[in-house]
């Protein structure tokens, strides 16, 4: 619901080193998944508000440019001794703000921490490298790694804390200076984090928050002052920001939607992987870019896994993720939930059968609260919605193949590539898969395949649209220019220098 005129906190920007209310008037509630409870009300920015906070970038460049990269990395140390300090609070709002259980917002936090440990190398990081009498007899070649200038990242609602630091922490420390866009659905805890970054005390315009909903994005995408844009959300999404960023000259990553397939060969050894499997499937409700949607048993694998997720999967309890031994939370909101549960209705009248079905599930100490339950569609077939479409929610569908072949052939077949993972005791099948399939992140006997800091975060096809991923060596490529120096330096007879070394 967009309003002009609230009660509850409206949230505020972060521009020059300094907390600013936006000038648009217009607002958007935020509430708890949960309890449906109104938390703050956050701005929509306008062009205006961006600009401002581009302008205090483009001042900030100059002077943080030329501070040396150690020194850079210093501001980042101070950073995560905060982070570690305020990590359960941190993961509170996350689950308050977003829906997923205290312990997955444990975990994004963990995440988010490791990246700016990770940027911290960035003295080692942005080294180049050179080649004396590269290109000829006294002619020595080299290159160099230079920031960029002002860049920008749009994140999404299902890691409020950690997907931002896939970007700015390895920004900043090349040298850029950086504006986050959060999620208007879940923004609160930028706030929190723009706290503590304000309480480190970078210099005013090095790094900057603007809160907002498509009129932010736009103008963030149009804007010729800013160099890059990094992107996470849906694919359709991910398409409009990389052409349209890209149509202006900017540098674009753009990470969209997925759809992940798990294959269970006969000899895999179930009971082992099963509460991995259940956390790929169900973690976060379903809503990652890596959760698994896709089971393919192969063979008779289909019966036992079949009857192995059922089971787990009814045992999984939903409710406040604030709550111990609670599972599975609630979706991230009311739209949200409505558009799972009318998705999964289409793939019923499509010919899935409903192993399990969690559209009319209950939870009676939160009545308001946004929940979907475990689903499992079995038989389910290439042709169906729910095969083909990313529903971003706790539902897995069941595809029996014949073979490892039949299963490789499907997951590349399909227009997603950002994870799949297989589940075997078998060497041989486990290098096959990891030889062919064409997704951008593999897993082995593991459920979510996602990369440390230190490794890029891959995807492939219409699960990424750009060259460079976030994290790790590709991110400080992304956010640096290469620049090839070729020097010769003569003085008196042939190429040596005269009254050097004497």
């Amino acid at each position: 619901m967009v309003s002009s005129a609230t009660q509850t906190p409206v949230l505020r920007n972060y521009i020059g080193g300094t907390w600013r209310q936006a000038e648009a008037s217009e607002t958007l509630e935020v509430r708890n998944p949960a309890t449906d409870e109104v938390l703050a009300h956050v701005p929509l920015s306008n062009a205006r508000d961006v600009d401002a906070a581009v302008s205090s970038a483009v001042a900030a460049f100059p002077d943080w440019r030329a501070t040396p990269p150690q020194e850079r990395a210093r501001y980042l140390f101070k950073l995560r001794a905060l982070l570690e300090e305020q990590r359960e609070e941190l993961a509170r709002l996350i689950t308050t703000d977003m829906g997923k259980t205290l312990d997955d917002a444990r975990g994004e936090v963990q995440r988010g921490i490791e990246n700016v440990e990770t940027a911290c190398g960035i003295p080692s990081l942005m080294m180049g490298y050179g080649l004396e009498d590269g290109a000829a007899r006294g002619i020595d070649e080299e290159v160099i790694y230079q920031p960029l200038g002002v860049c920008a990242a749009i994140t999404p609602f299902n890691f409020p804390f950690m997907i931002a630091f896939w970007f700015w922490p390895y920004a900043v420390a090349c040298g850029n200076t950086f504006i986050v866009k959060p999620s208007e659905q879940d923004p609160i805890v930028q706030q929190r984090v723009f706290e503590l970054i304000d309480q480190v005390g970078f210099p005013p315009g090095v790094i900057n928050l603007v809160n907002g909903g498509e009129e932010a994005v736009d103008a963030l995408l149009d804007h010729p002052r800013i160099k890059a844009i990094s992107f996470v959300g849906s694919t359709k999404t991910a398409a409009y920001v990389y052409a349209r960023a890209a149509a202006q000259g900017k540098r674009v990553q753009a990470s969209g939607g997925a759809k992940n397939a798990i294959v269970i060969m006969p000899d895999a050894d179930l009971d082992s992987h099963l509460g991995t499997i259940m956390n790929s499937c169900f973690g976060a409700a379903g809503q990652r870019c890596l959760a698994n949607s896709l089971i393919m048993p192969v063979g008779e694998a289909h019966a036992h896994t079949r009857q192995r997720l059922i089971e787990a999967a009814a045992r999984l309890r939903l409710g406040n993720g604030l709550e111990p031994g609670v599972d599975m939370g609630p979706v991230v909101s009311a739209p949200a939930r409505d558009r799972i549960v009318a998705t999964i209705s289409q793939g019923i009248a499509e010919g899935a059968q409903p192993a399990l079905d969690g559209r009319h599930v209950s939870v009676p100490a939160y009545p308001r609260g946004y929940f979907v339950g475990p689903t499992i569609l079995d038989e389910v077939h290439p042709g169906m919605s729910v095969y083909r479409e990313e529903i971003f929610g706790p539902v897995v569908s069941i595809t029996p193949v014949t073979s490892l072949e039949e299963a490789i052939s499907l997951i590349n077949a399909g227009d997603y590539g950002n994870a799949a993972s297989i589940f075997t005791r078998s060497g041989a099948a486990a290098r096959e898969f990891r030889y062919r399939v064409e997704v951008g992140n593999v897993g082995i006997n593991i459920g979510v395949a996602a990369p440390m800091a230190y490794f890029p975060f891959s995807g492939a096809k219409r699960s990424f649209f750009g060259t460079l991923h976030p994290q790790g060596r590709d991110a400080v490529r992304f956010f640096t220019e290469s620049k090839v120096v070729i020097s010769r330096w003569i003085s008196g007879e042939g190429s040596r220098v005269s009254g050097i070394g004497r």
